[in-house]
């Protein structure tokens, strides 16, 4: 039965009910709220920033599935175990594989439009997969994934609590009371999607990340205070092709597409020292040997960095894959498709997160979790693609299971 929204001592807080409260805004919670939505529930979705403010809508690279005649679920799957170390949860990965292209079609109904070539989507190959499925809108995908979900959400019944960042999360009897900024909700469920935390170890560690200033992690701890399990919250991934230079560049993420498209990395005798379509991490390790020993290149400002030969590339491929980053660059006065530019791995990613069930459920009954705040999917080491794929999967998932259960 559908929770009636109401309100209390208005002097004092705004008490609300509603059937489901989604914490936090990038892909997976829009997509939790528009899901849940779209199950019936009366939904409302708080989050620390502006709607827009996530680390979602930074990404660029592209979103995997299985869409390649030389490929299959199964094979996305076996891409993942392998660059997962085997730590992944192989029911997780299993769901993520198999929904892939479902949820691709769902994303174009929303009005997302990937880029096409001969009649079909066109394919990348991206580091620790076996063959070419990488689907993009440029090199803005996160943008248009996030833009067009927001867009769904905004359109539907939910309530949205901008700058309501979640402060305390309690049971009731009947669900769950959470303080988001001034805010007092109840709810029958609880969805929480709100990220990671490498901004903050970034900084604790005086390290360079791609992450928006949003990604603390606080809810992660308050949710392993009420007691949910977690999982390899020690993994954290670098990307390993974070701008070094110019100094507008540190910090942001070079598509790795640039690789997929034929840029190699090279030390500082221009010699290639790894395999640059290898998993995220055996890529970045290889990036810190190589400057330890003594061979990488320094930036203007003494930052450790390699190479990274842009010049590679096709003008064609860039044109229709990597817009955005060749106007970054070349806004700061360099020419990635005439000049290597230099790069460092950056901190990027929280593998682990709260342990969930394949329906997004975490071990405490009622809360849901999913994208960079849940762990499983991509064990102690992600592949590139996944993250939007796993917002995009497992956010429609929690966001059903949700609103069955505070129907219930």
């Amino acid at each position: 039965m559908r929770l009636v929204r109401q309100w209390y001592d208005p002097g004092v807080s705004d008490r609300l009910s509603f059937d489901v409260l989604v914490i936090g805004s990038g892909a997976s919670g829009l997509a939790a709220a528009v899901s849940a939505e779209r199950s019936g529930a009366l939904v409302a979705l708080a989050t620390k920033g502006a709607l827009q403010s996530c680390n979602s809508a930074k990404a660029q690279g592209g979103i995997q599935a299985a869409f390649g005649e030389d490929d299959s679920p199964e094979q996305h799957a076996e891409d993942v175990w392998r660059s997962s170390h085997e730590t992944a949860d192989r029911c997780l990965v299993e769901v993520l594989t198999s929904e892939a292209p479902g949820a691709i079609h769902w994303l174009e109904e929303l009005g997302v439009e990937f880029t096409q070539e001969n009649g079909g989507y066109r394919l990348a190959k991206c580091g620790g997969a076996t063959r070419k499925r990488l689907l993009q809108v440029g090199d803005r995908t996160g943008l248009a994934i996030t833009m067009a979900l927001k867009d769904a959400f905004e359109s539907g019944s939910g309530t949205a609590f901008p700058k309501s960042p979640l402060g305390e999360l309690t049971r009731t009897e009947g669900g769950w009371r959470a303080h988001c900024g001034e805010h007092v909700i109840d709810a029958g469920t609880v969805v929480l999607a709100a990220g990671g935390r490498c901004f903050r170890e970034a900084r604790e560690r005086g390290e360079l990340s791609t992450n928006h200033p949003g990604a603390t992690g606080e809810v992660t701890q308050i949710a392993v205070d009420l007691g949910a399990e977690s999982r390899d919250l020690d993994a954290l991934q670098y990307h390993p092709n974070g701008g070094a230079w110019p100094e507008t560049m540190q910090g942001y993420s070079i598509p790795e597409t640039t690789r997929a498209y034929g840029a190699v990395l090279l030390n500082a005798d221009g010699e290639e020292f790894t395999d640059s379509l290898g998993p995220r991490d055996e890529v970045s390790q290889a990036i810190f040997d190589e400057v330890e020993k003594g061979s990488g290149v320094e930036t203007e400002d003494g930052r450790p960095a390699v190479y990274l030969d842009t010049t590679r590339i096709s003008e064609a491929d860039a044109e229709v894959s990597l817009p955005y980053m060749l106007r970054r660059y070349r806004s700061g006065g360099i020419d990635p498709l005439k000049e290597r530019i230099l790069t460092y791995p950056v901190l990027h990613y929280q593998n682990g997160g709260l342990v969930i069930d394949e329906h997004g459920e975490t071990t405490i009954e009622g809360i849901y979790a999913c994208g960079e705040i849940a762990g499983g999917t991509h064990g102690r080491n992600r592949m590139m693609g996944n993250s939007l794929l796993e917002c995009t999967v497992f956010g429609r998932r929690a966001g059903r299971a949700a609103a069955e259960k505070a129907a219930a």
